[in-house]
């Protein structure tokens, strides 16, 4: 049996000619209006594009040399699409493939995706489950998390918000675990924050980019955003606030844009000071999460 790893990802472009298309695709084939691209391209261009596609060529190319197997990377929403690259590893002879999504709280969603495709060319998928609650991922956030907090400030507490994309509402109401899973995550990086940290520190859940790309009308999104969490932050007299995007693995926009542009505003709006944790991209302990998760998938059959 010929083996291989498929890193799936939700996607993204390099061209800003091909946002229209990439924004239908997240839209559901409901073409975006011209303000929506307007704004999205104000967006891309002010967070200087998006390094997406390149950071997850460079993970594929590390893990394939910690593994010694065949690693590619593909997309749900953009190219290359994940059936495509399945039915090129068939061509090369693979027959087994670990799929490992590239977005640790969703992992149903790119195994869907993948099992037609897959079955089509004759390909035996091993899909991984949720892996967002990993401790050596946990870890390597928490990491990141004390270096941006650096040397106590020795005066009120950091507040360190916890980030990730924000879904519609009704999709955590009809059972999607996304939502627990998260907060489960962000009480595991908290505990090793506070276990670690020479300074008081407060903990924040919060859920960004509510509904700009995929919105279709009037939706109550996933929250709190993060609005209503830096209003609480400065409420209860905080005035640091360190930003650890932990329902992200790589810069891409929704990093770039809406948290060191946006947010950074926000704080600032409020009097507060800001700092946010490095994504961890293709960094070395990174590759040795992936490594962890793709082993057992790899072993089967």
């Amino acid at each position: 049996m010929t083996r291989a790893v498929l890193l799936a990802s939700h996607g993204s472009i390099d061209d800003l000619e091909d946002l229209p298309a990439f924004v239908t695709n997240v839209r559901r084939g409901h073409a975006p209006s011209s303000d929506l691209l307007a704004e999205l391209r104000r967006r891309y261009r002010a967070a200087g594009g998006s390094p997406l596609n390149a950071i997850n060529a460079e993970v594929a190319r590390k893990l394939q040399k910690r593994l010694g197997v065949p690693v590619e990377w593909a997309s749900r929403l953009w190219k290359p699409y994940v059936r495509d690259v399945l039915v090129d590893l068939a061509k090369r002879g693979v027959d087994r493939v670990a799929l490992v999504p590239l977005a640790q709280h969703s992992a149903a969603v790119y195994a869907a995706a993948a099992r037609t495709p897959a079955e089509e060319v004759h390909i035996e998928l091993a899909c991984a489950s949720n892996w967002g609650q990993s401790p050596r991922l946990c870890r390597a956030f928490a990491d990141r998390v004390l270096e941006a907090m650096g040397p106590p400030s020795g005066c009120a507490p950091t507040t360190v918000v916890m980030t990730a994309h924000s879904l519609p509402r009704s999709v955590i109401d009809a059972g999607d675990p996304y939502e627990r899973e998260v907060r489960a995550s962000g009480a595991t990086v908290a505990d090793e924050v506070a276990g670690r940290a020479k300074e008081s520190v407060v903990f924040d859940v919060a859920f960004q980019s509510q509904g700009l790309a995929g919105a279709s009308g009037p939706t109550p999104w996933l929250g709190p955003d993060l609005p209503t969490t830096l209003d609480a932050v400065r409420a209860r007299g905080d005035r640091r606030v360190v930003f650890a995007p932990i329902g992200f693995l790589a810069d891409h926009v929704e990093v770039l844009y809406d948290l060191d542009i946006e947010a950074r505003a926000m704080a600032a709006d409020r009097g507060l000071s800001y700092a946010r944790a490095r994504s961890l991209n293709a960094d070395d302990d990174f590759i040795e999460v992936l490594a962890e998760v793709s082993s057992p998938l790899l072993l089967g059959g």
